[in-house]
């Protein structure tokens, strides 16, 4: 099996640079005809967020801090950045094989690609919405601590997530269509069960139900990523919650090979 998984990760790196043009090219076709153009990777989730700002940050929370240093729409940010990133890369990853099995039967690549090419080709404005928040970060006066250095783990652990959940998902959205709805949806719920417009540890939610809602694993990134900012404490603070966090991951990505490579030969007869 591992075989099988060590071949789906050099595919990756074979063609690194085809995902690369591919992403680039999917982006300007994108935009093709907007007077914008690229912006529109800015002004939607500004948009977005402003929207949860008000609501929830002025609304529900009368304009109060998180805690003494931090303004809540910094702290939101945290949170709707990677989130931003997270959603459409899913939705939009485990539909790639369906929309583009046609040409990849007509071209000499992997399938396995696919889903990575959506990565990426979301990666652009996931690092921008990133570098903006650096800026307002010090706007604000907020000092980063030394706990900013496990930023990149918690970006790492991000993408080897995505990969291993859109490469099982692109397979079993493209033999079963109705998955793809359900997924839609079920994002749709994650957005509000995970720490991104409120946070369950400091607010009334009984304990055990904080544990279930840990079950997530977005928690376990969202989290991580706002504590490397704010400076709350280190990955491996808990390494019981991390080891589930990669068993998870690996499970998911065990399991995506095992049904990518047993179809993707017959990837046309569905479509």
């Amino acid at each position: 099996m591992f075989k099988l998984i060590w071949q789906v990760f050099r595919e990756q790196i074979e063609n690194r640079k085809l995902i690369y043009r591919m992403a680039t090219f999917e982006i300007k076709g994108m935009y093709q005809g907007h007077y914008l153009g690229s912006l529109w990777q800015f002004i939607n989730p500004a948009i977005q967020i402003a929207i949860y700002w008000v609501v929830f940050g002025i609304g529900l929370r009368g304009g109060q801090t998180i805690n003494s240093d931090i303004p809540y729409i910094l702290w939101l940010l945290m949170g709707l950045i990677p989130w931003f990133f997270i959603s459409p890369t899913m939705v939009q990853g485990s539909n790639s094989v369906y929309q583009k099995v046609s040409l990849v039967s007509k071209m000499n690549f992997p399938v396995s690609i696919l889903p990575t090419i959506r990565i990426v080709g979301n990666s652009f404005q996931f690092f921008n919405l990133l570098l903006i928040l650096f800026v307002l970060l010090l706007i604000y006066g907020v000092e980063l601590s030394i706990y900013i250095l496990q930023l990149p783990y918690y970006i790492f652990s991000l993408y080897v997530f995505l990969f291993a959940f859109t490469l099982f998902s692109s397979t079993l959205s493209t033999l079963i269509r109705d998955y793809q709805s359900f997924l839609q949806q079920v994002m749709r719920m994650f957005l509000y069960i995970s720490p991104i417009l409120w946070n369950p540890a400091g607010s009334q939610v009984p304990d055990w139900l904080t544990n279930v809602l840990r079950l997530n694993p977005f928690y376990y990134i969202i989290d991580g990523m706002r504590n490397s900012f704010l400076g709350d404490n280190w990955f491996f603070d808990d390494i019981v919650y991390t080891l589930y966090f990669w068993v998870l991951t690996f499970v998911i990505l065990y399991f995506g090979v095992k049904i990518h490579m047993r179809f993707r030969k017959n990837f046309v007869d569905y479509l």
